[in-house]
């Protein structure tokens, strides 16, 4: 939809875009069509969009003839797409994406892929969530703030390397496919964006394995600049934390920021070896 007529529809209808919300609508059709083709959608596909709008994007992907579920939570915008979209095979849910059951969408087991403009608001929320199911999407094609997609990515020893970072990279193999200027979204936001791909990797832990995990880097980043020894042992115990640092190669003078994915990774494996998730 162009800007123009994006504009005359929201008069139409009342509508002002709400930037508690984080509406922010793509108007650009070179962008979305090259999104479809980098995301590689196809008929077998199984794809969840949140936040969908004037469904710019939703429409593209119920033209491959993947399976499409796109959550609304604007009331208005949400009639807009039961008239306009779901006559043409759009499975709606009006509601708040960030308290939505994504594993009941499609039912428990079934693989979904995520395609989406997710809301500035809501997409560390919405992500941290899907990390949190017992079989995430197997990849992700999603537009965020450019910090927050730089922070999914970081390294290691860089300001963006934190806890969400770790839960992420030890989930999926991450890649900022582009940064998104302003002029493509209406109306414009007031920073750039990035598109960000995140593919499930192979050795993908159990959904205990990322709990303890999550428990782990959180407790470890919760005073970045203090050595996390003491930090994580005060939860999961001295006898158990010790010997896996020990085993991981990790210095007990280090600071979170400077350990690897992986040797977050192995540590949850050990604790959860040790039959100690958390000292109450």
């Amino acid at each position: 939809m162009q800007k123009k007529d994006l504009i005359r529809e929201m008069t139409r209808l009342g509508i002002a875009p709400s930037k508690k919300m984080g509406q922010n609508f793509l108007i650009d059709d070179n962008f979305l069509d090259w999104i479809i083709r980098e995301a590689a959608v196809t008929p077998d596909d199984r794809i969840v969009e949140v936040g969908p709008g004037f469904g710019a994007l939703t429409e593209r992907i119920l033209q491959c003839g993947a399976a499409l579920t796109a959550i609304e939570f604007d009331r208005k915008l949400a009639a807009w797409l039961r008239e306009k979209l779901v006559p043409r095979g759009l499975n709606l849910i009006e509601g708040d994406a960030c308290r939505i059951d994504f594993a009941g969408i499609y039912g428990a087991g079934v693989d979904f892929r995520v395609i989406s403009n997710l809301p500035y608001s809501a997409g560390t929320v919405i992500v941290a969530n899907l990390l949190n199911l017992e079989l995430p999407p197997s990849d992700l094609v999603i537009m965020l703030q450019k910090e927050v997609a730089y922070r999914f990515a970081a390294k290691p020893g860089s300001d963006d390397y934190g806890a969400l970072t770790v839960q992420i990279q030890a989930t999926y193999e991450t890649e900022i496919l582009r940064t998104i200027p302003p002029e493509l979204f209406y109306p414009r936001p007031e920073i750039d964006s990035c598109v960000i791909r995140l593919k499930r990797r192979g050795d993908m832990q159990s959904q205990k394995h990322r709990r303890i995990l999550s428990r782990l880097v959180r407790t470890a980043f919760a005073h970045r600049r203090k050595k996390m020894l003491k930090q994580i042992a005060a939860v999961f115990g001295m006898e158990t934390i010790a010997p896996a640092m020990t085993v991981c190669g990790i210095d007990p003078d280090i600071r979170a920021e400077r350990v690897s994915v992986e040797q977050f990774r192995k540590m949850a494996e050990l604790i959860d070896s040790s039959n100690i998730e958390a000292i109450p």
